[in-house]
């Protein structure tokens, strides 16, 4: 991906991803080589119920986004169950869900010292890829990686083109999901395909609502990395260093 002054980001450093509680043996053996860092952003519940597998040599951050249960933000079952018994059957009122999910993103003050809490753990690597996860990888991980490539100067445009692709890595899993909760309410459900793949799924209006949250309570994103995540323009500079290169 490319920043605005016409260097790269360095590849296999930065790395966004699901869960990581159902690798095989193998797998692990695969990211132990890969990487040696993990940051995961999701709740405490979210973590008792699946685990991340332990892998030696791993360092482990805990850094919940969101400081109490939110259903629809989380995967937690309780909150997967009310947020579709709610909006499984209401396409419109599924879509606004996550547009009113992303503004709380962009809102929160906790959020704010999360991530910022996350991009000073990035001024710090080890000698491999940091990775970092939610669930599913969409949202929060999401936003995080948005926040990421804003810093690094990538332009809005390929921002939310790279957040969109989130639809195409997960098309398998949407699919799964998707019939798997239609198969479980039965037969005369009320509950809707489009509504939950507003649900599952990414979509533009997500992290438009994000950005445009944002501006409205910082003024513009440069100023969120100033005041909301507390970053200097040396902090900056660092992450360039860190991160970019001639392509």
């Amino acid at each position: 991906m490319t920043a605005a002054d016409g260097r790269i980001i360095v590849s296999g450093r930065l790395v966004r991803c699901g869960d990581l509680s159902e690798l095989s043996e193998q797998d692990g053996e695969a990211f132990v080589s890969l990487a040696d860092t993990v940051v995961d952003f999701r709740t405490d519940g979210e973590r008792t119920e699946k685990p991340d597998i332990s892998m030696p040599g791993i360092r482990y951050h805990h850094m919940p986004v969101i400081d109490s249960l939110t259903a629809g933000i989380t995967r937690e079952k309780t909150a997967d169950q009310d947020i579709f018994a709610r909006l499984g059957s209401e396409p419109a009122k599924a879509r606004q869900y996550m547009c009113d999910m992303y503004h709380a993103f962009a809102e929160s003050d906790f959020a704010a010292s999360q991530y910022s809490r996350f991009i000073r753990l990035l001024m710090q690597p080890g000698e491999k890829a940091v990775v970092w996860h939610c669930t599913a990888g969409k949202d929060r991980a999401g936003i995080g990686a948005a926040i990421i490539e804003e810093i690094l100067g990538v332009t809005r445009s390929d921002i939310i083109d790279d957040y969109l692709a989130t639809n195409e890595y997960l098309r398998e899993d949407i699919t799964f999901l998707t019939e798997f909760v239609k198969a479980q309410a039965g037969e005369g459900s009320a509950i809707t395909e489009e509504a939950l793949r507003y649900l599952f799924g990414a979509d533009r209006d997500y992290i438009g609502e994000y950005y445009h949250t944002i501006d409205s309570k910082y003024g513009s994103f440069e100023l969120f990395l100033r005041d909301g995540l507390k970053l200097t323009s040396e902090d900056i500079q660092r992450l360039h260093s860190l991160y970019l290169t001639q392509g």
